[in-house]
């Protein structure tokens, strides 16, 4: 297992936004899986998930995937398109993100969502590019044993 994965888990579970969602992931070369269980704070008036919560999902998997490959700066999200193909209420929904393509500048990465009887509810795919920000401990780049996780 790659110190790089693991430290972009931990960059990950540590993002402020993620105390809400309570999210779980896993990174690998060009790709990376996130699961979160739903609850009644992620719905929409007609008791189903809103669709932020899809987009959230499909962009951080495709977005993970993308960093898998940049080992010293964090990527930003240039694009991304989501298509939103079931509704879902409860359960646990898992996004699995992957690179399609990757030059200089450039990454492709696209992610699928699915509820857990395995049917897909959604699908996205975006451009991701490296930024200027540097992977490093403040941004939580790090190993759980050398902080806070």
């Amino acid at each position: 297992m790659s110190d790089h994965y693991r430290k972009l888990e931990n960059a990950y579970l540590l993002a402020p936004i993620n105390a809400f969602y309570k999210p779980s992931i896993s990174v690998g070369e060009a790709k990376a899986t996130i699961s979160i269980a739903l609850r009644q704070e992620l719905w929409h008036a007609a008791f189903a998930v809103h669709g932020s919560v899809y987009f959230k999902m499909l962009d951080d998997a495709a977005f993970f995937a993308a960093n898998s490959l940049v080992e010293d700066r964090f990527v930003l999200t240039a694009s991304f398109n989501i298509y939103l193909t079931r509704p879902v209420a409860e359960g646990t929904i898992r996004s699995e993100g992957t690179v399609t393509s990757r030059s200089r500048r450039l990454i492709l990465a696209e992610a699928r969502l699915f509820d857990d009887q395995d049917r897909e509810i959604g699908r996205g795919s975006g451009s991701f590019m490296p930024s200027r920000i540097p992977l490093g401990p403040d941004i939580g780049y790090r190993l759980s044993s050398e902080g806070d996780a």
